[in-house]
């Protein structure tokens, strides 16, 4: 799953092309999606996953970047939980993915490494449902630190620390190893040179 403040952050570069290209967009499962794109019904797929060697799909992931992680709370949680990070946050209430997001198997590692067992109030398959949930004060959620800035000010909270060693990876999966598409292409750089600008691009095979 691509938040959808780095989904916007990837796509807007599209409509600011010369030559006008309408964007359309489908949300839904990774295998859904790249059955679509198999059938040539999508230009890409943004993911947060490479193509998976389980999926029979002539593909190629191309690596937009990486961000690390920040937790985000309504200013009265943050305020609690800020001072003597991350220890802190033994006990602490939390919003989480679902567990089959990459972003919680992330975050669950984290935990054991720091010895932090959380207090697990809800989980959201949904990121938006989460953030807004956290917007009204129930617990502290992850989100991506490239678009911390955003995420205080949409959702009027505050950064309570960064989850650096927790990494997010960002994709365009394709079905073209050379990408040809304008819109698409306008994507890629942007990315590469304004978004995720410590990290360089790369394409790999799906298989």
């Amino acid at each position: 799953v691509v938040p959808k403040m780095v989904a916007y952050k990837l796509l807007k570069s599209a409509f600011a092309l010369p030559d006008p290209v309408q964007v359309v967009c489908w949300e839904g499962r990774l295998e859904g999606l790249l059955g679509e794109l198999a059938l040539h019904a999508l230009d890409i797929v943004l993911a947060d996953t490479a193509i998976p060697s389980t999926v029979r799909i002539l593909g190629h992931s191309h690596l937009l970047g990486e961000s690390g992680v920040s937790l985000f709370a309504s200013s009265k949680i943050a305020t609690k939980y800020k001072k003597n990070f991350p220890t802190s946050l033994d006990g602490a209430p939390f919003l989480l993915p679902t567990s089959n997001a990459m972003l919680r198997r992330g975050m669950d590692e984290w935990f054991s490494e720091k010895g932090i067992t959380p207090r697990v109030v809800g989980e959201f398959e949904d990121g938006a449902t989460m953030k807004a949930f956290g917007q009204a004060g129930k617990g502290i959620f992850p989100g991506s630190t490239v678009v911390d800035k955003e995420i205080s000010r949409q959702y009027l909270v505050r950064k309570v620390g960064d989850v650096p060693d927790v990494r997010e990876q960002f994709y365009a999966l394709s079905v073209e190893r050379r990408l040809k598409h304008p819109g698409v292409l306008a994507i890629v750089d942007s990315a590469q040179k304004i978004i995720f600008r410590n990290s360089k691009l790369s394409s790999k095979p799906g298989h």
